[in-house]
């Protein structure tokens, strides 16, 4: 069953999306050679906590981190390591979740490292690119779900990227993950109708090479099959009457710059 979030439920939720995106503001310069994933980590965790909230992935399953920091040829779920160290020419994506006032938001972004080169840069742009084309175009009330999936799939296997098959995003409110799953690829025109209240974590996963995917023995890690990058983008939507609205972003500039090139 799809919960439908009312006003006071979205505007908590929107409390936790600021969390979560003040996090990003401030780990984005924090990303830099010589950095590593754990301390990255703990200050995640002093962030979350100073603003009165808790992190939603810490314990969630037996995960051990505060957030999901994932290198390179890392898909998703990366725990954070004082021995993953941070260096130039990488790209790390950031997956933080923030529970408060029983209420959950949940994003990603994947930052450069120092200067990257043009084919990385590349790859983060049409992750990101895909989300925002995807959204702008495809969450409004009556529209389906699967329109959004699509889009997804279409914005980045257009540019030659591989769309992970194994991993979606997901409904959330109270809990983490609730219905919809929301994967990155399928058919236009399939799916669940969206309906005003529908908060949904939206998050293309994007392969630089092939969609294959293989778990590490610590049964967290997830690595490309065949070594190539990887990038996460994620933010928390909800359906409203005249569209959506990004509750895990601290203003609409990236919203506004995407709509430019739509």
């Amino acid at each position: 069953m799809i919960i439908r979030k009312s006003r006071r439920e979205v505007e908590l939720m929107k409390e936790a999306g600021r969390i979560v995106a003040t996090v990003f503001k401030e780990l984005e310069h924090e990303c830099k050679p010589g950095v590593s994933t754990h301390q990255l980590d703990r200050m995640a965790g002093q962030i979350i906590h100073r603003e009165g909230a808790i992190p939603t992935f810490l314990g969630y399953g037996g995960f051990p981190g505060n957030i999901c920091i994932s290198v390179n040829d890392t898909l998703i779920h990366g725990i954070p390591s004082k021995t993953i160290i941070l260096k130039e020419g990488d790209i790390v994506s950031l997956d933080v979740g923030a529970t408060k006032n029983g209420y959950v938001a949940d994003a990603c972004r994947t930052f450069p490292v120092g200067k990257i080169s043009a084919d990385a840069q590349r790859l983060l742009d049409a992750t990101e690119g895909s989300f925002w084309h995807a959204v702008i175009n495809y969450a409004k009330p009556k529209g389906r779900l699967g329109d959004i999936s699509h889009a997804i799939q279409t914005y980045v296997e257009e540019r030659g990227y591989g769309v992970p098959r194994d991993y979606t995003g997901h409904g959330i409110g109270r809990n983490l993950h609730e219905e919809p799953y929301i994967p990155n690829y399928g058919e236009a025109g399939r799916g669940p109708i969206l309906k005003v209240g529908m908060c949904l974590a939206i998050e293309p996963m994007v392969n630089e090479g092939s969609y294959e995917t293989y778990t590490l023995d610590d049964e967290w890690t997830v690595k490309t099959r065949d070594g190539k990058l990887s990038a996460h983008y994620e933010n928390t939507i909800v359906i409203t009457e005249d569209g959506f609205e990004v509750l895990t972003v601290l203003d609409d500039k990236e919203l506004t710059k995407w709509q430019k090139q739509m």
